[in-house]
């Protein structure tokens, strides 16, 4: 049986419609991608194709995991062809560029909790390890932010060198390392006690100081630094 059109639909529940007369606070998730996807399929209308890619992989966690599904993942949607997943990277690039700007403001690179806070949404939710690097001057404010390696379920292969690799090319004084555990513990593991051993004996020779090393779990974080240990391993 063919599904309703959009504009089968009552018109106060057309998103368009919808929209203009109670403002773009008043759509569902699901309404508020249809607008922007403008169209949907044969026998999907664009909000039924928009609750289909929020239920991608039967996950939970909606509008949140835009930002971590790639090109491969909005094509697997049938309905979805490669302009309107091109369309889809960008608004949770958009997104994610928007929650950045908003959350470096609150950012106390002094403080492991904020550091967590900074790199949770973005990393608690993803299925691999992904392995971050804050880059401080000699003031130790923030230089520059960037991921530098993503891994299986198991581990991000990462190298102390490419560490200081990244740091020396952007003229960086400290480090602090973060990366998460897909299983949501973010207890350290052997090999994030030899990573951190190797990052803070390198840096010490190199005068590339590690500030602190943050595993990020489910909502949930370990420091090296606030466990007092990071000149222990």
């Amino acid at each position: 049986m063919q599904e309703k059109r959009i504009m089968d639909l009552p018109e106060g529940q057309r998103p368009y419609e919808k929209c203009e007369a109670y403002g773009a606070e008043a759509l569902s998730d699901a309404e508020l991608l249809a607008v922007i996807l403008r169209s949907g399929c044969r026998h999907k209308n664009s909000v039924l194709l928009s609750e289909e890619i929020l239920r991608l992989h039967d996950s939970e966690n909606g509008l949140l995991n835009l930002m971590h599904y790639s090109l491969e993942d909005f094509l697997s949607v049938r309905g979805i062809g490669r302009v309107k997943a091109l369309q889809l990277l960008c608004i949770a690039e958009l997104s994610r560029r928007i929650w950045r700007r908003e959350a470096i403001k609150r950012l106390d690179l002094k403080s492991a909790a904020s550091v967590a806070d900074f790199y949770m949404e973005e990393l608690r939710h993803l299925d691999y390890e992904c392995v971050c690097l804050m880059l401080l001057d000699g003031r130790d404010n923030l230089r520059k932010s960037l991921c530098i390696a993503r891994g299986s379920m198991q581990a991000a292969a990462v190298s102390s060198r490419e560490i200081f690799k990244a740091a020396l090319a952007h003229r960086a004084c400290g480090i602090i390392l973060i990366h998460n555990h897909p299983s949501g513990d973010p207890s350290p593991s052997r090999e994030d006690l030899i990573l951190t051993s190797r990052v803070r004996r390198g840096g010490e020779e190199l005068g590339i100081l590690l500030r602190d090393h943050v595993i990020i779990g489910d909502n949930c974080y370990f420091s090296f630094l606030e466990r007092d240990i990071l000149k222990e391993v």
